[in-house]
């Protein structure tokens, strides 16, 4: 049976299908576990990503073992072998396995079951659906490399290869300069050797940059004690009016760099 004769059909028990022929996206909501099969499989066949949400028991065997009981999880299978399981919590999967993984898909004893596997090292990801709530296959293109451009990294490196880009006889002595407060994004000194704490941000900032810098002016005046002075400047394309304000008020610096050219922005506060 096609994606397309299965959702025109609805599934043997009434499932709602919505289909993309274009982007080649097919979505079942609570399907039943042959349907979740046939779409599976030939969504493996295709090269689509397959998604998963619903109620399953994972286990992991390979370089060590664990075991999840049950409960409602995403389940991710790429293309590229990779596979994850997601809960509600956190960024990161709770169980994944790598890219090279084989992905194989089977309805046994009444539950849907997807394994991945890998033999360099010898890895299983079994993962049994008791219920699935809906299942997409999903060919997702536009591009595969990530190019990242204007971020804080790009920031310090130009501030790095000129530091006069902060001012005049800018001297950067250490990146990520931990203190009570924090890291610091570049710590050093400026032509007076007085030290000075410079906060990078690759976006237009508002109030809480100006206070995170004042935090970590503190903290090294703090540390440093005996009323030594630490000088603070944030580096950003721009920021509000209420944080120009406030680094005026509390005696800390501002410079306008635009984090892909490295030069001053056009406008840098309105």
């Amino acid at each position: 049976m096609t994606d397309d004769e299965r959702a025109a059909e609805g599934g043997d028990a009434g499932n709602d299908a919505e289909t993309d022929r274009r982007a080649h996206a097919v979505t079942l909501h609570r399907p039943t576990h042959r349907d979740v099969l046939w779409q599976v499989e030939e969504a493996f066949e295709r090269g689509d990503m397959v998604t998963l949400f619903g109620r399953c028991t994972v286990e992991y065997d390979g370089r060590a073992a664990s075991t999840l009981g049950l409960g409602n999880r995403l389940v991710i299978l790429k293309p590229d072998g990779a596979a994850l399981v997601h809960t509600d919590e956190k960024r990161t999967p709770v169980n994944w396995q790598p890219p090279g993984c084989e992905h194989h898909a089977a309805v046994r004893d009444g539950q849907f079951r997807v394994r991945s596997e890998r033999t360099t090292p010898d890895e299983t990801l079994d993962v049994r659906f008791e219920q699935v709530h809906q299942v997409s296959s999903l060919a997702v293109t536009g591009g595969r490399d990530l190019d990242l451009q204007g971020s804080e990294e790009d920031l310090r490196q130009h501030i790095l290869d000129d530091p006069d880009l902060v001012e005049s006889g800018f001297l950067p002595l250490a990146t990520e300069r931990e203190t009570s407060a924090g890291p610091v994004d570049i710590y050093g000194e400026d032509d007076d050797g007085v030290p000075v704490a410079v906060e990078l941000k690759r976006r237009r900032v508002g109030p809480s940059a100006a206070g995170q810098l004042q935090r970590y002016v503190a903290a090294l005046r703090e540390e440093f004690g005996d009323g030594t002075a630490v000088r603070g400047i944030l580096v950003a394309p721009s920021v509000t009016d209420r944080a120009a304000a406030l680094l005026e008020e509390r005696g800390l610096g501002f410079v306008a760099l635009d984090p892909t050219t490295g030069r001053p922005p056009e406008d840098s506060t309105e």
